[in-house]
C-alpha cells in the first residue's frame, strides 16, 4: 500500500514538473509581429521562409499581419494607436514620414558595415533620413523599356541601343504608331513613370527644382508625345486599360515599366519581348531609384528577436527567392551577380536591371512627398490631356 502511495506521489511530481516546464517554454516563446503587402503569389514565396524561420528558431512565433490594400493607411493607425508590429514592410516613399514622427528603429547599431557589405551603397541611401539607417532593403524599383520585338520587326524598325537619347525614343515611337491599333509607346499619367524624363533633364519633383526651365521641358516632352505626335494613347483610346495591358495586347510598341510586371509578361505574352535603360537626356539616363525593405518600430518590445529577422530575411538565400520569382530586383550585390537572377528567361536583356543601378538616382523624398506627387499630377492634368 505504501510502495503504491510512493509511487502516486512520485508520478504527482513528474506530472508537475512537465507541466511547469512547458509552463515555462510557453512563458518564454516570443510572438513577433510582422506586416507587409504583397500580392498572392509574393505571400506564397513568404510564407514557407516565416515557417522555416520558426523552425530554426523554435522560441520565435512570427505572427504575420499581410494587408494587401490600404497598407499605409492602416500602418499609420496601427503606429497611432501603440500597436505597430515589431517588424515592418517600408518603401523609400513613406519612410521619412515615420522617421521623422520617431516611430522607428534606426538599425546602424544592429547592423555592422560587414552585414550591409553585399548590399548596393546607393540603395542603402535610399532607405536612410537624416543620416540614419532605418531599414535594410529587399528590392530596387527602377524604371526601364520594355518593347515588343514582333512590332519592331514587322515594320523594320531597329531595337533601342543603350546610348540612345529621347530624340531617339520619339522617332522610335514614331515609327512604329500605325493607328489606330498599334502606339508606339506607353502614356501613363502618374507622376512617377515619368519622373524619369525630368530627372534625366537634370529636375526632380521637389519645389525647388519642378519649376525649372529643364523640369519643364521635360514635362513638355512627355506630353508631347500623346497630345502633339499621337505616338502614345490618349486617355479615351486606352478604354480603361492599363499601359501592361494594351502592351499585352500587342498594342504598344514600348512601355516604360519596372521589374514587377515581369511575371505577368512572362506568363502571358504571345511575342517575344525585351527591355533597354531608359533614353538619354541633358544629364544622361537617369531612373529614380526606390527600395522596399525592413524597418523595426520604436517601441517594440522584442528589438533584438526582430533584427534577428531581418538579417535572416536579408541573408543571401532568401534574397535569392525573392529574386528567383521574378517579382523583384535583388537589393543584394551576389544575388544580383548569380545565376539565379541571370537565367536564361525573359527578358534577355535582363542585366539592364542591374547596370541601370549606376546611373540612377534615389528618388528625392520628403515626408510630404506623397502630397507633392498628388499636386504634381493635378498640375500636368490640362497638360497631357488638352
Amino acid at each position: 500500500m505504501l510502495k503504491k502511495v510512493l509511487i502516486s506521489i512520485l508520478v504527482g511530481f513528474l506530472v508537475t514538473g512537465f507541466l511547469v516546464a512547458s509552463r515555462d517554454k510557453a512563458d518564454k516563446t516570443v510572438t513577433l509581429t510582422f506586416s507587409s503587402w504583397g500580392s498572392e503569389s509574393e505571400v506564397k514565396v513568404l510564407q514557407p521562409i516565416i515557417k522555416n524561420y520558426e523552425k530554426q528558431n523554435p522560441q520565435v512565433k512570427v505572427e504575420f499581419l499581410h494587408i494587401p490594400q490600404n497598407y499605409f493607411q492602416k500602418l499609420h493607425l496601427l503606429f497611432a494607436s501603440n500597436t505597430a508590429p515589431d517588424v515592418v514592410f517600408l518603401n523609400n516613399q513613406y519612410l521619412p514620414i515615420y522617421a521623422n514622427a520617431n516611430v522607428l528603429e534606426p538599425l546602424d547599431k544592429y547592423f555592422s558595415k560587414g552585414d550591409l557589405k553585399n548590399f548596393y551603397p546607393n540603395v542603402l541611401k535610399t532607405l536612410e533620413y537624416s543620416g540614419k539607417l532605418y531599414a535594410i532593403p529587399r528590392d530596387i524599383s527602377n524604371l526601364v523599356v520594355f518593347y515588343n520585338k514582333e512590332i519592331f520587326n514587322k515594320y523594320k524598325v531597329k531595337y533601342p541601343q543603350k546610348d540612345w537619347t529621347f530624340d531617339d525614343y520619339l522617332k522610335t515611337a514614331q515609327k512604329l504608331t500605325h493607328l489606330p491599333q498599334i502606339f508606339g509607346t506607353s502614356f501613363d499619367e502618374y507622376p512617377y513613370f515619368y519622373l524619369p524624363f525630368v530627372m534625366s533633364n537634370g529636375g526632380s519633383f521637389l519645389p525647388n527644382d519642378y519649376n525649372k526651365k529643364d523640369s519643364q521641358k521635360a514635362l513638355d516632352f512627355y506630353a508631347d508625345l500623346r497630345t502633339k505626335y499621337h505616338v502614345a494613347p490618349l486617355r479615351q483610346e486606352m478604354s480603361g486599360a492599363t499601359s501592361a495591358q494594351l502592351f499585352l495586347q500587342g498594342r504598344l510598341g514600348m512601355i516604360i515599366s519596372g521589374r514587377w510586371v515581369v511575371p505577368k509578361f512572362r506568363e502571358d505574352a504571345k511575342f517575344d519581348w525585351d527591355i533597354i535603360n531608359f533614353p538619354n537626356g541633358k544629364c544622361g539616363s537617369v531612373s529614380p531609384l526606390d527600395s522596399s525593405g525592413w524597418a523595426i518600430s520604436k517601441n517594440s518590445k522584442h528589438k533584438s528577436e526582430a533584427v534577428k529577422f531581418i538579417k535572416y530575411l536579408s541573408n543571401y538565400e532568401n534574397i535569392s527567392t525573392f529574386a528567383k520569382s521574378g517579382l523583384i530586383v535583388p537589393s543584394r550585390i551576389d544575388t544580383a551577380n548569380s545565376k539565379t537572377f541571370n537565367n536564361n528567361d525573359k527578358p534577355h536583356n535582363n542585366r539592364v536591371f542591374i547596370d541601370v543601378i549606376k546611373t540612377s538616382k534615389p528618388t528625392p523624398t520628403s515626408i510630404n512627398y506623397n502630397e507633392i506627387l498628388d499636386q504634381i499630377k493635378a498640375k500636368n492634368e490640362y497638360r497631357f490631356n488638352k
